[in-house]
């Protein structure tokens, strides 16, 4: 080998099963070659490779998952902690169950102290700190009327001074959860022109605002469902909205808490190229606490929920994988389907043309590795292997 650097050795990896994020159907095996961190070629297998001592056998390969919505992980909260060291244990909790890319999330603070959040996934991404793809702000420009867990007090109006925050962000890709219509004439227009990716999310939108929102550059809706406006018979809702659009992706949180299964097997049926499992996950995922502070608020964790002592949901405590097993056991769609929702959807929702989301020749070596239970053997990225049970770099 070339290399003895994790990082830019030349391996392959053979897949008993491969998705490739492309096609609809699972290849059988598949040999994947891995050079300087790049997919250089992708071929059936021979029987010549099975006295391969370069090759990393895996039951099913699919590429990196992506979770676009974690606020924390490995005892480690993005808002309490927005440095670019905690981004890494974050991304390495994440790692430990099957994320390979995440956008680490900051919710609702004071001020704009959101750019704080914004420097961290910058200097994290200058650093090198694997799979940080960007950063996700899930407010503080939402409706007082649908706060959820965030803080009521912090929620406000964008303000032209942090549209200049939010243009000169260059942080990766900044996805901006807002409710549309607390947006002053022509914002939405504008940010999405500054190109970022605005999702609808804690809102009390109507299905006609969602639409003139939609038509302005709004391209997704924030973990659907949840803190939003529902359809009924005479007003759709953001919900509505969602279901009836062609192009809005969706985030959906597979933990059977916080949606019903059968909600998420009908936005999953109704939007297969449009929905994305996220986790919303809380600094409770791979860690060791089991609750934690939150506005004042004790969030215990209980049964797999985090809640506050009303019962008020606070995020979520799930991995990906977790959410696609929950899937393939609640929704009843097969496993290409149930992996379009971890991979190329949401590198879609992103709008990545780097091969993100996808394995092919040419593309990032960023690889999900599973068992055929369903479980973590090890992630991939751009390259650099990493072990499942604690997320390190493999040596």
């Amino acid at each position: 080998m070339p290399s003895t650097d994790a990082a830019t050795r030349s391996y392959r990896i053979l897949a008993r099963r491969c998705y490739d994020g492309i096609g609809d159907a699972l290849r059988s095996d598949t040999v994947i070659e891995v050079e300087t961190g790049r997919i250089v070629e992708i071929r059936p297998a021979t029987g010549q490779d099975a006295g391969d001592r370069d090759l990393v056998a895996h039951d099913l390969v699919a590429p990196g998952f992506i979770d676009l919505q974690i606020n924390g992980a490995a005892d480690t909260q993005f808002n309490f902690d927005p440095t670019p060291d905690a981004l890494a244990r974050i991304a390495r909790g994440a790692r430990m169950g099957g994320t390979a890319g995440i956008l680490p999330t900051f919710i609702t603070a004071p001020g704009r102290d959101y750019v704080r959040a914004i420097g961290a996934v910058r200097t994290a991404i200058a650093e090198g700190v694997p799979g940080i793809l960007g950063v996700h702000l899930e407010g503080p420009f939402l409706s007082p009327d649908r706060p959820g867990i965030h803080d009521p007090d912090a929620i406000r109006a964008l303000e032209p001074a942090d549209l200049d925050h939010l243009i000169a962000a260059k942080a990766g890709t900044i996805l901006l959860t807002v409710a549309p219509e607390e947006l002053p004439n022509g914002m939405m227009a504008r940010l999405a022109a500054a190109g970022l990716r605005v999702f609808a999310g804690h809102t009390a939108a109507s299905a006609d605002q969602i639409a003139h929102a939609e038509a302005e550059g709004l391209v997704g809706v924030t973990h659907l469902f949840n803190a939003m406006t529902q359809m009924t018979g005479r007003e759709p809702g953001v919900v509505g909205a969602a279901f009836a659009s062609r192009g809005l992706f969706v985030g959906l949180i597979a933990d059977g808490h916080h949606v019903d299964w059968r909600n998420v097997a009908t936005a999953i049926r109704l939007m297969p190229d449009r929905a994305c499992l996220v986790t919303d996950a809380m600094l409770t995922l791979a860690g060791t606490a089991t609750s934690f502070d939150l506005h004042g608020r004790r969030i215990e964790l209980g049964d797999g929920r985090l809640t506050d002592a009303t019962g008020r949901l606070a995020g979520a405590h799930i991995s990906l994988t977790e959410s696609l097993r929950n899937v393939l056991e609640h929704v009843g769609i097969g496993l290409p389907a149930a992996l379009r929702l971890l991979t190329r959807n949401p590198g879609r929702a992103l709008g990545l043309e780097d091969g993100t989301g996808t394995i092919a020749p040419g593309g990032p070596a960023t690889l999900t590795c599973l068992t055929n239970g369903m479980e973590v053997a090890e992630v991939i990225i751009d390259g650099t292997r990493f072990g499942a049970r604690d997320g390190s770099p493999l040596r």
